[in-house]
């Protein structure tokens, strides 16, 4: 009898589609389909851009993503990414997907899963929320029949103002129209109502009944295939070093953007994740989309949490999803070029009408800490735009992080009584000092930019308390640096003088290891260590020199 299998091997066992797989997948395609073209209208192209992205997206992910309801395809925070790097040239965006994708790749060979962790959930809500209302102000003129075109969020609203006047009715009205029916169908909530894809079709068929093309409503247009294929984009040295340096920002937002709605689902479905697979997925998708002229692509929390409520359980899901977008692509291009622009902008700002509250934000700020940083990524965007607000996002994580690591808080350890543990003394007064002996704690692993000034507090520390003997426990080291090893010398350097003996207890194999890189015995310096706080403190009560 064969033994049951493990949620890994599941995970990676090949199984034949289900139909509930293929059912959820063609109700996954009735909610893509829309929101890709709609995210076209956001980064300035075509639909077939969009695509193209969900298409390689979606295969690539079932071949090496790690989550089997995932759903890889363009979203509205890649695609205003996108727009706001193709404003000065469009081959700009797709070198900017490509760079992206190359980096993602990287992190996946060096194991960077962790990367998303170094964007704050503050930062993420304030940049998600200022995105969503700079591209809901953008579908404005769409929606109106309004010729302005302004980047950035105030001077764009400042001309719609200017020119309200211009309105045009019948562009105004299916636009305003399509919008309060989809909202109206999002409010019923039926799951076999897909309200995006109904007003896509119902607002189409309405401006071709009333011949609004004739009465200047804009439409997409004829979508040509020809042209497609792989190719590097054309770009001189600066733009490829400008597009270079805001590759990791981009990196950074689409990854924790969709490791968020990765776990999401793995929870829900109790399957495990590997987030370095997650990181090569994302690159080889966003690697081939950047070469191929399409869309930057993520795991969008929409289209994720579509394939779970389609009840997708399976990678077959997407490859049904994918095989419906390609008839679209082959036999569906009449209707798409006779889709309305005002049609479509009411999709797009139905979608992210539920991001017009900042409820989330509002309550983060309730929490206090650093939820002040939130605000500050919508000033950001909102003021300078989308691009200097995504790298200033990104900024103010990686700053905060290395502020806290650099203050890392230091604890001094008391004896509990009866006992071999050692504790704060400040949350434990019970706990009582060993004699002549100085026993602290780093809370935080010590690295390049913190530890000349922990090593610095404890010497203080222990020239006012006048001990002879200092014990460092140093459970919160994985490894130690250069930077470290150096000021550890420095520091053990400093003890001998003070006629003080140093101890460190706790200490893992790396950090071990890395010490023997420190040649003390040429300095006539000593370190000892030891597994255990108790063990060090009882070595401590010898005499020295014993």
């Amino acid at each position: 009898m064969s033994s049951p299998l493990s949620p890994a091997q599941a995970n990676h066992t090949f199984q034949w589609p289900r139909g509930a797989d293929i059912l959820a997948g063609l109700s996954v395609a009735g909610i893509l389909l829309p929101e890709a073209v709609a995210y076209a209208t956001i980064a300035g192209l075509a639909p077939i851009h969009a695509l193209i992205a969900g298409l390689i997206g979606l295969l690539v992910y079932t071949v090496i993503g790690s989550c089997r309801q995932a759903i890889v395809s363009p979203t509205s925070s890649a695609a205003a990414i996108f727009a706001s790097a193709a404003v000065i040239n469009v081959d700009m965006g797709f070198a900017l997907v490509m760079v992206t994708g190359v980096l993602f790749v990287i992190a996946a060979w060096l194991k960077g899963g962790f990367i998303g962790s170094f964007i704050s959930r503050p930062v993420m809500l304030g940049f998600a929320w200022s995105l969503a209302l700079t591209i809901m102000l953008k579908q404005v003129p769409h929606l109106l029949g309004l010729d302005v075109h302004a980047q950035h969020f105030f001077p764009l609203l400042g001309q719609i103002i200017e020119h309200f006047n211009q309105v045009h009715l019948p562009s105004a009205s299916l636009g305003l129209g399509c919008f309060i029916t989809w909202l109206a169908l999002k409010h019923l909530n039926r799951r076999w109502l897909p309200p995006s894809l109904v007003v896509l079709m119902g607002g189409t068929l309405v401006a071709s009944w009333l011949h609004l093309a004739d009465a200047g409503v804009k439409v997409v247009g004829w979508i040509p295939l020809t042209g497609l294929g792989l190719h590097l984009p054309q770009l001189q040295l600066g733009q490829w070093l400008q597009v270079i340096q805001l590759a990791p920002a981009m990196l950074l937002i689409i990854f924790a953007e969709s490791w968020e709605s990765v776990r999401l689902l793995a929870a829900h479905s109790n399957q495990p994740i590997n987030a370095n697979r997650e990181l090569a997925a994302l690159g080889g998708a966003n690697l081939l989309c950047g070469a191929a002229g399409a869309l930057p692509v993520g795991a969008g929390y929409s289209a994720c949490n579509a394939s779970l409520s389609a009840g997708a359980t399976g990678r077959w899901a997407a490859v049904a999803t994918a095989v419906a977008l390609a008839g679209l692509l082959i036999f569906g291009r009449h209707a798409l070029a006779s889709l309305p622009i005002p049609v479509l902008a009411a999709v797009v700002t139905g979608i992210l009408a539920h991001h017009f509250w900042p409820s989330e934000l509002i309550q983060g700020t309730r929490l206090g800490g650093d939820a002040w940083v939130g605000w500050a990524c919508v000033a950001a965007v909102l003021l300078f735009g989308v691009m200097f607000g995504m790298v200033a996002s990104v900024g103010l994580s990686l700053i905060l992080a290395l502020y806290r690591f650099s203050k890392p808080l230091l604890s001094e350890l008391g004896h509990i009584a009866d006992s071999r543990d050692y504790v704060d003394i400040k949350q434990h007064p019970e706990a009582q000092r060993v004699a002549d002996v100085l026993i602290v704690r780093p809370e935080e692993p010590l690295f390049f930019a913190n530890a000349e000034q922990i090593f610095d507090q404890i010497r203080k520390l222990a020239l006012d308390r006048q001990v002879h003997r200092v014990i460092i426990s140093m459970e919160a080291c994985d490894d130690l640096d250069a930077t470290t090893l150096y000021a550890l010398q420095n520091f053990i350097t400093a003890l001998h003088q003070a006629h003080i003996s140093l101890w460190l207890a706790r200490l893992k194999d790396r950090p071990r290891t890395a010490l023997t890189r420190i040649n003390l015995d040429a300095q006539h310096l000593q370190l000892d260590w030891s597994w255990s706080v108790a063990d060090a403190v009882a070595a401590s009560q010898r005499p020295l020199g014993t």
